[in-house]
């Protein structure tokens, strides 16, 4: 079969790399891909965005199947628009992927069907949200309602820090429509766990669990960014737990979903956060996370494709999802001031070490092919993986494998997965 994917980041490069090892596939097409894509996928120069030219591709060459990677396309709608023309699809229609694309309808959401999450409140107001902030307990979590690249979240330490976060989402517009309504929510304190679960309108199937780190520097300090490196699986997230998440959770979520008439079909990425009072929804995203796709998918053993055609035809209650007995780690190689400013355009070396055969992977994120080299192409350049036996083994297996990449104004934070010294 033919298989389409949708994106150019590194999320779609380990889609297209597991989708690639497919007996079941012939053919990987990615629109508009990257760099480092086209070692196992023809990219096509078609934007994520751009609905009617994908599909016309689509149908002019026969693909079999299209794989949406990204949040923008989802949530705009690709999949209706597909599906309008007798394509087949992975991923939720628009009214399913509001989950993600507005902070508010899923907090109201999780109200609504008891699902465990943070104490909030939705604004639509600057000057009401700041009045509300004068009594609130600090520390505090702002967050944008719509799409923000994953930056759209502010964690504030006293009055003064919030109200000016009010102020860059809502007034600055530092987020663009996305800061149109905010949320604040309590702040709350545990372990963060990343859940990716297939779905297929009525069953959820979790596959093994992950932990991101999203600010941009070292001991969690720094901006919010897209994901700066991610462990799996996490020592933190136990069987017990697991199962407590699905009765609690994950079912829940599903069910309320249909009960909506948003029947959700693809990959819900759900945000826990284990706290002293038991797991608590953090968010939910309507797709694979991204860098946790880059850990989860080197240790998965079942075919990703047969689990894509599940999802789709409602069979996911009959498939078996296992993955190895063993960890792996990811560390984002970025481009020096992301997430606020950097240059682009440094050609980049050391692809060459890395062998799949040896758990070592090097996941192609902001990059461009300029002539003979391959060059930086934006803030989050590369995704280096490792596996190991252990994740302490595959974390010095990460930062070992990181060294190998040179590129001018390469930067990284070097405490990705210290928790498991601390697990």
């Amino acid at each position: 079969m033919k298989v389409l994917i949708v994106g150019g980041g590194g999320r779609e490069h380990a889609i297209a790399w597991k989708v690639a090892k497919s007996p079941l596939v012939s053919k990987v097409y990615c629109a508009p891909g990257n760099a480092g894509i086209e070692s196992v996928a023809e990219c096509v120069p078609i934007g994520a965005m751009e609905f009617d030219r994908l599909a016309d591709f689509a149908q002019k060459n026969q693909v079999d199947l299209t794989v949406i990677g990204m949040d923008d396309p989802l949530c705009g709608g690709i999949v209706d628009a597909f599906e309008k023309r007798g394509l087949r699809v992975f991923g939720p229609r628009k009214n399913a992927a509001i989950i993600e694309g507005s902070k508010a309808f899923s907090k109201d959401l999780m109200k609504k069907y008891g699902i465990p999450t943070a104490q909030y409140e939705t604004f639509t107001e600057a000057g009401a949200a700041l009045e509300y902030l004068k009594t609130a307990k600090m520390p505090i979590v702002l967050k944008a309602d719509g799409l923000a690249l994953g930056k759209g979240v502010l964690i504030c330490q006293d009055y003064d820090e919030a109200a000016a976060g009010v102020r860059q989402i809502m007034q600055d517009r530092k987020f663009g429509s996305a800061g149109d309504k905010m949320v604040i929510e309590q702040f709350m304190t545990g372990r963060e766990v990343s859940a990716l679960c297939f779905c297929d309108g009525t069953d959820i199937v979790p596959m093994t669990s992950a932990q991101d780190h999203k600010r941009a520097g070292d001991g969690d300090t720094g901006l919010n960014t897209g994901g700066m490196g991610t462990f799996s699986p996490s020592p933190f997230y136990t069987e017990e737990i697991n199962s407590w998440c699905m009765d609690n959770v994950y079912k829940p979520t599903m069910a309320a979903m249909k009960a909506e008439g948003r029947d959700f079909k693809g990959i819900l990425f759900v945000g826990l956060m284990l706290t002293g009072d038991g797991p608590k929804v953090l968010e939910y995203n309507a797709r694979f996370g991204d860098p946790e796709t880059q850990v989860v998918l080197p240790r998965m053993k079942t075919d990703l494709v047969e689990m894509f055609e599940a999802c789709i035809d409602g069979t996911l209650a009959g498939k078996k999802l296992e993955f190895e007995d063993n960890a792996a780690v990811c560390v984002v190689l970025a481009s020096d001031g992301y997430p606020v400013s950097y240059e682009k355009g440094f050609p980049i070396k050391g692809f060459e070490k890395f062998h799949d055969d040896e758990g070592y992977y090097c996941f192609h994120a902001g990059t461009k092919r300029s002539g003979s080299e391959i060059v930086t192409n934006g803030g989050r350049v590369l995704g280096v993986t490792a596996k190991g036996a252990t994740l302490k083994e595959a974390r010095a297996n990460a930062y070992k494998a990181a060294e190998w990449i040179e590129f001018k104004n390469k930067y990284m934070r070097h405490d990705i997965g210290k928790a498991i010294d601390e697990a």
